[in-house]
């Protein structure tokens, strides 16, 4: 079977199981936007970490610059055409990638780590001190979007903000499958298996993962604007480590180096947090700790390396 067609049945599977969604849940049409936003944060970790090795736990910083460019430039410019806004949005998280990649870059391994989370604290604090931009620790209010394409306003049960969020996130999976098929996605990848010997090939290694970084911080970024569209406030934990850290155990339990894995990992652990707290407010923590213990132990390659494993054996045995 060629890309092309496996593309395409991947993308129907996707926008089969988001009408599935849409039907079977319409009034949790709120909660599945949120989980698309934290997709595109996760998508956007697997392609520095999964695809070019960069070890981070700062991510956050990313899609926070783009919900709080996409908050700022409606409540404070009156901008407020979500397509706009998304647009202000990438091009935020964008810059912020390539600029936090200009320091987080700089290191290797565990002082790779400490750069990043310095990078994501440092952007807290700033935000949390331009409380006349970005509300401070009250958050950004006065986010009000006007009617998708001048006809489809945004209205209380989310239905404008899910289908949108659904046809961003086809787009962006379309384009990042072509990204990381690319000669400059195989070169992310060699040179996280060896990037010395990627150098000694005459090949850029500092600025290939840069570029990495920018696109990265573009398709966060649009996971923030996403976030700041649909739910019309901005708060700090946009830019929390705490964010930055779930995004991590989130790509972790869907499988790194698969875009796939990073959707279904944010899809499972979003939604298994939010019936869990649901039901146990005081110890669903536990709950979600002994899922992640579980899935390491018996699924190290996460959720999507089990499925692969699976269907390679079925296909043993059917032959």
């Amino acid at each position: 079977m060629s890309r092309p067609i496996r593309d395409l049945i991947a993308v129907l599977v996707l926008a089969a199981v988001a009408v599935v969604l849409f039907f079977l849940f319409p009034t949790n049409l709120a909660l599945l936007t949120r989980i698309v936003a934290v997709m595109l944060l996760v998508l956007s970790l697997d392609l520095v970490t999964g695809f070019a090795g960069v070890a981070t736990l700062g991510h956050a910083a990313l899609f926070g610059a783009g919900a709080y460019a996409a908050g700022i430039a409606a409540a404070k410019f009156g901008i407020t055409d979500p397509l706009l806004m998304l647009a202000i949005g990438a091009v935020a998280g964008s810059v912020a990638g390539a600029l936090s990649s200009l320091v987080i870059l700089r290191g290797h391994g565990l002082s790779q780590l400490v750069l990043s989370i310095a990078v994501v604290q440092l952007a807290h604090e700033a935000a949390n001190k331009l409380s006349a931009w970005t509300g401070g620790s009250d958050g950004l209010s006065g986010i009000a979007p006007s009617a998708l394409l001048g006809m489809f306003r945004f209205d209380l049960f989310g239905r404008t903000a899910f289908i949108m969020a659904v046809v961003m996130l086809l787009l962006v999976f379309v384009i990042l499958r072509v990204v990381v098929r690319s000669p400059f996605g195989m070169l992310c990848r060699g040179i996280k298996q060896d990037p010395t010997r990627v150098r000694a090939m005459g090949a850029p290694v500092y600025s290939t993962l840069v570029k990495m970084y920018a696109i990265a911080g573009a398709v966060a970024g649009l996971g923030g604007a996403l976030s700041a569209i649909a739910t019309k406030v901005v708060g700090l934990d946009s830019l929390s480590f705490n964010l930055s850290a779930e995004a991590l155990v989130m790509l972790v339990l869907g499988g790194t180096g698969k875009l796939f894995g990073a959707m279904l990992g944010a899809l499972v652990f979003v939604w298994f947090e939010d019936r869990i707290s649901a039901i146990n407010p005081f110890h669903w923590l536990t709950v979600v700790g002994v899922l992640l213990v579980a899935v390491v132990l018996f699924a190290p390659n996460g959720l999507t390396g089990a499925a692969e494993a699976i269907w390679k054996r079925l296909r043993r045995a059917r032959s």
